[in-house]
């Protein structure tokens, strides 16, 4: 029977969506108070549209319709619609039916469902966004299948099923086709979902970035002030478009500023405005999103302050904007941004603070704060780099990092993705994307307040519990270069954006300095690069020996990269000349241009003018093609430039190669940044072959998941969740393959001795009390006990020291081969998912953190590196003469707690505590699981833009 609660109006059905067009739209359940809505709705919907729906001629609903489909109990029958601006413009309904296809409820698993989309909207994604969404309401209802009879001419409708990705059954009967869907989520349609994800978000971002049109709101009719400067901004970058100057408060005679029509209000402007820029007080900016969203504006930058970083009523101010701008289907940048730049020619826009538009580049970079923002545009502008596009989102209340990675994919634009983050709002969805970016062209990330455990306040966003080791861990399994400082980040994006990446860790290191050379190959080993020798040239070498010198260490098949050294050389009179850097730079370029595609970086010190004319791009010779054998994996997006081993170089300029080599001020610098290339280069040929995830006959999924209904159906609701009994947790982990060496409880001498009996010696003795559970450095743990004798003079020791048997808990277990103990760990948080950990056992690796992490499910692939990625790995391996152990059998652990986890969303914590692994097998000494009520995974639900 249906409880009240589920006649609740279930509000987590509501969401905000981005369809294909770039637009925003939001879904709800329908209400009792929608009826006038309904009505307008379908008196726009064409009489063509009606007929599809109902199969006759229908122009007008009935009051029992209106009532029949405003009416719902939010179980069996349940309606929703899609709302713009407030208003009705697609609704999807769903009704329980038996096997005679009559009104049922529960247990009964099928509804029949029907769509109307206005014809003004279609063709926007709408009703594949409505399939999404009122699948996923019907599973919570537990429904499993939808039928639909469709009209055969309704080609649009049928499409939306077909290609939804689920698996589904058509039939034609009774002159109509009746198609009946399986709602399970399968690979493919979890693939449409996110095909069609990133395409709708990606055309949200290029609708703000690539305007025809923009109104600069609150430019004042005199000097200074933020609008005025960003008015500015714009007519000095050369904006391709119309500009308007918007101010309620421009007296009616004033009609230009600066050169462009000035209005009061964009409703006085009779053309289209694709982009508003609002920099006017934080209590103006609603009737001014109102304003933009009355003319059809697509999207804002807010420059206005005053929002979440003000306090508890700015956050709340911040929602409503947010709220506000969607409801009118429009995106927001900010608030409290510093503004957006792309520098493409077709577009040449710059409606930032920033006074200079940098040059033209291939770095997109976006950062969550504006003077981080400004620091980088300098530091790129300095070195002779530019950028693509450039976004500060300030507090990105709603377009994110997230929206930027999905731009820049297929941006042929953009070779590199540069990243400054303060706060990550969704890592699950973060690491997913930056994992595809990555594939095709380098993610760099410099986090902010890694270590104060909250994010900064404007950054309304869920905190995450993991560690930042665990989060830099997570992010290299993604693919992404994390860096620690800003400088770094401008380093790599110099290194990455401007060379090939190196086919492997060879570094050849040329100079005319001796001692900077040393410095170069110490930096080497420190980044775990290998370098060569370096190679003198002298302080008497000019530029034609540096010429001579690189072309040959780039020839050498036994070299990766070079690092050129450089300081003022001795002239003919014997004094030191630090020479014209043009000069240099031009010998430089000239041996890079016609030798094998290998990365060059340039450390240098004192030389005028080096970095500049490295800087600059030159048209050279066509480069030597890729090696016989070597090349991308198949199916690869357009990827950065890089070496023939790895991927293609980029389209450029047919028979030319564009050279900027980046000049670095320190050793360390540039051996860092090349360290970083090296290690990307390494994931990104593994991810052309990522593994897979084992399948394993004897893995009990179904009987799992009966003992977790079981328990967690016994025991009181906890939201914490609760922690197994011993037995529960052997079967639990029994039916994932996964053996507990058993224990059993030893209150007193004769129970141990009756327990060592049973199991057979020789056994260990150990206290299962909290404060000395597998602290075996404190002394609870006897081990190779081989007879009673022993066993009772443990057992008088172990209490004599520690405490009475009530207190300690002692247990007896048998011994387990000799081997090296280590921790496998699983955990959930609710914003990154779930991690798998491993480790050794012990006080050493707790206290230095070398603990390894990977996002669940991993891979074969993934598994093998786990273990190996710890820096104690050497002892799992034969360390100082020792056997190697079986890390075939850790590998496969690993494996089998992994699927555990990712099968049962309820299982919110595991750890095997310690796995002793031995030259054959392992044995698993002690295991605990907690559970709780399963959290909810937005990756795996609809599509929905996040709501802070």
């Amino acid at each position: 029977m249906t409880t009240p609660s589920q006649h609740a109006y279930p509000d987590h059905w509501e969401a905000d969506v981005v369809l294909r067009d770039g637009g925003t739209a939001r879904v709800r359940p329908i209400t009792t108070d929608d009826a006038e809505r309904l009505v307008s709705f379908y008196e726009q919907v064409s009489d063509e549209s009606k007929y599809y729906r109902f199969f006759a001629p229908y122009p007008r609903l009935s009051d029992k319709d209106v009532y029949r489909f405003t009416h719902h109990d939010y179980v069996d029958r349940v309606g929703l619609a899609v709302t713009v601006g407030g208003e009705f413009v697609a609704t999807v309904r769903y009704d329980r039916i038996d096997a005679r296809g009559m009104p049922a409820s529960a247990p009964a698993d099928e509804a029949e469902v029907a769509f109307l989309v206005q014809d003004a909207h279609q063709g926007r994604g709408i009703a594949s966004a409505l399939l999404e969404h009122i699948a996923a309401v019907a599973r919570e209802r537990g429904i499993r299948r939808f039928a639909a009879e469709v009209l055969p001419a309704n080609n649009k409708m049928i499409k939306v099923f077909r290609d939804a990705g689920f698996t589904q059954r058509r039939n034609f009967e009774d002159g109509a086709v009746r198609l009946v869907l399986d709602l399970e989520p399968t690979a493919e349609s979890l693939a449409v979902q996110r095909g069609r994800e990133q395409r709708a978000e990606a055309r949200s971002v290029q609708r703000l970035l690539g305007p025809s049109s923009v109104a600069v709101v609150g430019a004042g009719r005199t000097a200074g002030g933020v609008g005025r400067a960003v008015l500015r901004n714009l007519l000095d970058g050369g904006f391709t478009g119309r500009t308007y100057a918007v101010n309620v408060a421009l007296p009616p005679d004033l009609t230009e500023i600066d050169g462009v029509p000035a209005v009061r209000s964009l409703a006085e402007i009779e053309e289209p405005v694709d982009l508003a820029v609002v920099a006017v007080p934080a209590e103006r900016v609603p009737e001014v999103v109102a304003d933009c969203g009355e003319h059809g504006v697509q999207g804002l930058v807010v420059l206005s302050a005053g929002y979440a970083e003000s306090g508890p009523a700015g956050r709340e101010r911040q929602r409503e904007l947010v709220r506000q701008a969607r409801s009118y289907g429009m995106r927001v940048i900010g608030p409290n941004a510093f503004g957006v730049i792309n520098t493409g020619p077709p577009v040449r826009l710059n409606a930032s603070l920033a006074p200079e538009t940098p040059g033209r580049g291939r770095i997109g970079l976006f950062t969550q704060s504006g003077a981080i923002g400004i620091a980088l545009l300098a530091g790129l502008v300095r070195r002779g780099a530019g950028v693509s596009t450039f976004i500060s989102a300030g507090n990105r209340a709603d377009v994110s990092g997230n929206d930027f990675l999905q731009y820049w994919h297929d941006d042929p634009d953009t070779d590199v993705v540069l990243l400054y983050l303060e706060s990550i709002g969704n890592p699950r969805k973060f690491t997913r994307l930056a994992r595809r970016t990555g594939a095709a062209k380098p993610v760099v990330v410099a986090k902010g307040a890694r270590h104060s455990g909250s994010a900064p306040p404007g950054h309304a966003v869920p905190v995450t519990g993991i560690p930042d080791a665990t989060v830099s861990a997570l992010l290299s399994q993604a693919g992404v270069i994390r860096v620690d400082t800003v400088t770094e980040l401008v380093d790599a994006g110099l290194l990455l954006a401007n060379q090939p990446l190196p086919a492997g860790p060879h570094v050849a290191i040329l100079g005319n300095s001796e001692s900077l050379g040393l410095l170069t190959y110490d930096a080497c080993l420190t980044e775990g690069l290998r370098p060569l020798p370096p190679l003198d040239l002298t302080t008497s070498a000019r530029p034609e020996d540096f010429r001579t010198a690189l072309a040959s260490a780039l020839a050498d098949p036994g070299c990766d990269a070079v690092v050129v050294t450089a300081i003022p050389w001795v002239g003919e009179n014997g004094a030191m000349e630090s020479g014209d850097g043009e000069v240099l730079a031009t010998a430089l370029r000239e041996a890079a241009a016609t030798a094998p595609a290998k990365p060059v970086a340039v450390v240098h010190v004192e030389i005028g003018g080096l970095a500049k004319a490295l800087s600059a791009a030159t048209t050279t010779a066509p480069r030597p093609g890729p090696p016989p054998g070597a090349g991308a994996a198949q199916d690869t997006p357009p990827p950065v430039p890089a070496p023939a081993a790895v991927v293609p170089e980029p389209p450029r300029e047919p028979g030319t190669a564009a050279r900027r080599i980046p000049a670095y001020p320190a050793a360390e610098r540039a051996v860092r940044a090349l360290g970083q290339a090296v290690t990307y280069a390494q994931w990104r040929r593994q991810a052309a072959e990522p593994g897979k995830v084992p399948e394993y006959d004897d893995i009990d999924e179904s009987g799992a998941a009966g003992l977790i209904d079981r328990v967690l159906g016994e025991a009181p609701a906890d939201p914490h969740g609760m922690s197994l009994g011993d037995d529960d947790t052997r079967e639990l982990l029994a039916r994932y393959g996964i053996a507990v060496r058993p224990t059993l409880p030893a209150s007193g001498p004769d129970g141990a001795a009756e327990a060592a009996a049973r199991l057979g010696y020789p056994v260990a003795l150990k206290t299962t009390a909290p404060h000395l559970r597998h602290r075996a450095d404190l002394g609870g743990v006897r081990l190779d006990l081989v007879d009673e004798e022993r066993l009772r003079a443990a057992y008088r020791e172990l209490t004599g020291l520690l405490g009475e048997p009530a207190e300690l808990r002692p247990v007896v277990q048998a011994m387990a081969p000799r081997g090296v103990d280590t921790v496998v760990r699983a955990v959930i948080d609710p914003a990154a998912g779930a991690v798998l950990s491993f480790g050794l056992a012990g006080v050493a690796s707790e206290l230095l953190g070398d603990v390894a992490h990977r996002l669940v499910p991993v891979t074969d692939r993934e598994a093998a590196e786990l273990l190996r990625s710890i820096r104690t790995a050497p002892l799992l391996f034969g360390w100082r003469g020792s056997a190697p152990v079986d890390t075939a059998a850790l590998e496969e652990l690993l494996l089998r707690v992994s699927r555990l986890v990712d099968d049962h969303p309820e299982i919110v914590s595991v750890a095997l505590e310690p796995v002793v692994v031995a030259t054959q097998g392992l044995s698993v000494l002690g295991a605990s699981v907690r559970l709780a009520p399963p959290p909810s995974r937005d990756d795996l639900g609809p599509r929905r833009l996040p709501s802070y």
